[in-house]
């Protein structure tokens, strides 16, 4: 009898506990949704938890962001380019090709990250700027990067389609009218460095082509001759140091 009281004496003085009046009174603890802060300029700002909301939001952002707003799109796809014209389906990867292109965007790009961290990050992280602020002054270097690598005819057909007019300052062209302008540029100059790229493998695929010919050996497929051929012309000029060198120079580095 002893030990079935005790058994139960637990659970019902937790059962008591947790409906007394004294547990039910207790205010509820929690963190309030959203708290808005006027500041003496009359300038507003949110709570810290409103803030990492949009900060984890902007943050699905990025690749968006790096792939259009960067010279990661040229680089990219010039390199597709090249492994096709070298007739190397899975060599170098794809994993490779993305990791380089990456690298070298950031090198690329080095200096818009720079003027970035001087003129937003670092007043922001003081709290010299309000978050809207710096994210008008962090705007202001990737628009100068982007008007430097834009064509006007780009421009000029989104204005069109945008029925926006004309732009007195190329500082008032919005985003929404510069970024696919800009990527359209980036995608002619990209499939125009790749043509270049193209023609001196594609004249050794048909010299290997008309000397299988000629010899009578149609069975044989070109691409297994020519292919060391493309290979060891690609060694010989020092491909990778040329193409590289001269994508990081079509953008003034």
């Amino acid at each position: 009898m002893n030990c079935l009281v005790s058994r139960w004496h637990v659970p019902v003085l937790l059962f008591l506990l947790l409906s007394s009046p004294f547990t039910q009174a207790a205010d509820p603890i929690g963190i309030p949704a959203l708290t808005l802060t006027t500041a003496e300029d009359g300038s507003q700002q949110y709570t810290v938890t409103i803030q990492i909301l949009f900060l984890m939001t902007a943050i699905t952002l990025l690749p968006a962001l790096l792939m259009m707003m960067t010279s990661f799109t040229r680089i990219i796809i010039v390199f597709s380019i090249l492994r096709q014209a070298l007739g190397l389906q899975q060599t170098p990867s794809n994993q490779i090709l993305l990791g380089l292109a990456l690298f070298l965007t950031i090198f690329i790009m080095s200096p818009v990250f720079e003027t970035v961290n001087q003129v937003a990050l670092q007043p922001y992280l003081a709290s010299e700027l309000q978050p809207l602020e710096a994210v008008q002054q962090a705007a202001a270097p990737f628009r100068e990067f982007m008007l430097g690598q834009t064509r006007e005819t780009d421009l000029a057909l989104f204005a069109r389609i945008a029925d926006a007019g004309q732009f007195n300052d190329p500082q008032e062209i919005p985003f929404r009218i510069l970024v696919p302008a800009f990527v359209t540029s980036e995608l002619k100059t990209a499939f125009q460095i790749g043509f270049m790229i193209f023609i001196p493998f594609l004249v050794i695929d048909l010299v290997v082509a008309s000397v299988l010919m000629a010899m009578g050996m149609m069975m044989m497929s070109p691409i297994i001759i020519s292919l060391p051929f493309k290979i060891m012309l690609f060694v010989l000029v020092d491909g990778w140091a040329m193409i590289i060198g001269s994508l990081a120079a079509s953008y003034g580095v």
